[in-house]
């Protein structure tokens, strides 16, 4: 099948990318009420259980044919929440944020070779591979030394190895998902949310405890998180990849660094770092250059 991207696609990466950049601010927040591994559990019940209820009042259709792919369904439920969020809640310990945020725009770079072999109609040009090379070397520049500096943690190299495996899990369940026979969309997120709820609620307790005792102002910021960068982008990374297709979805692994920077100077009087402009011209170089046939239908159309 043959990826469709329209200007409803555009809109919804860019969404995606705005809220996705956002969340970093939003869980900063959360944090000074609640563990890592609780708020990873928290966040996904949340949505889990909202979504539930949404699909269930829809009617709770899943496959819309006859094919059934239950262990795909579980794989990606695992790949795409509940064990990239532990790795990372792991990682980040030992591990620079800059490099976590590195770790995820090679996101992209993983995406292309997997989605050659595994989707057709995803194919790994020398155009659009050096397209998504240039947005990554854009998002290096704009984190800058934190790139790839080093902490001095005995554990550092296992904490990057976590947080580059929790990339390989978003680039893997993508594709993934991409291959998955007709199925309604808001039933896809909905069930790949009570996966991931199922495995990282036993977790979070299994490493942190029971739940600890949060106040009013944690709860209301824990829900936000599971209602609108877990439940709603949920839906929408569901409609993108199996719309315009994963290589297109991992095009938000660049919004979001840069997202999360100017909203940081916006809202939290961050400044700025010098080399934002460089490494906005060379993301948007990258994407120009990868998408330059969507880009062309885009504005005929």
């Amino acid at each position: 099948m043959t990826p469709n991207i329209t200007r409803a696609s555009w809109l919804m990466i860019l969404v995606l990318g705005l809220t996705w950049g956002a969340t970093f601010m939003v869980i900063e927040i959360a944090l000074r009420g609640i563990t890592p591994f609780w708020l990873a559990a928290a966040r996904i019940g949340f949505a889990a259980a909202l979504m539930t209820a949404v699909w269930l009042a829809r009617g709770g259709r899943l496959f819309l044919e006859a094919a059934r792919d239950w262990p795909a369904m579980v794989m990606i439920g695992l790949l795409s929440s509940a064990v990239p969020f532990m790795l990372l809640s792991w990682g980040q310990q030992y591990t620079t944020s800059g490099f976590a945020g590195v770790s995820m725009a090679a996101v992209a770079l993983m995406v292309l070779p997997l989605a050659h072999v595994m989707v057709p109609g995803e194919r790994m040009t020398l155009r659009r591979t050096a397209g998504f090379a240039i947005g990554f070397a854009g998002v290096v520049v704009l984190i800058g030394t934190q790139a790839f500096s080093s902490t001095g943690a005995a554990l550092e190299p296992f904490g990057r190895l976590a947080c580059l495996g929790a990339a390989g899990c978003y680039a893997l369940s993508s594709v993934w998902m991409r291959r998955l026979p007709a199925i309604d969309p808001i039933g896809l997120a909905t069930v790949l949310l009570i996966i991931g709820a199922a495995m990282v609620l036993p977790a979070a307790w299994i490493v942190e405890g029971p739940p600890p005792a949060v106040d009013g102002q944690t709860l209301a910021v824990l829900a936000l998180l599971g209602l609108v960068p877990t439940a709603a982008a949920n839906i929408l990374r569901v409609v993108v990849i199996r719309t315009a297709g994963p290589t297109f979805m991992s095009l938000t692994n660049y919004i979001v660094p840069v997202c999360s920077v100017v909203l940081g100077a916006l809202v939290l009087s961050e400044p700025l770092p010098p080399s934002l402009l460089w490494a906005l011209a060379l993301i948007l170089a990258g994407v120009f250059l990868s998408q330059w046939g969507a880009l062309q239908r885009l504005f005929r159309g």
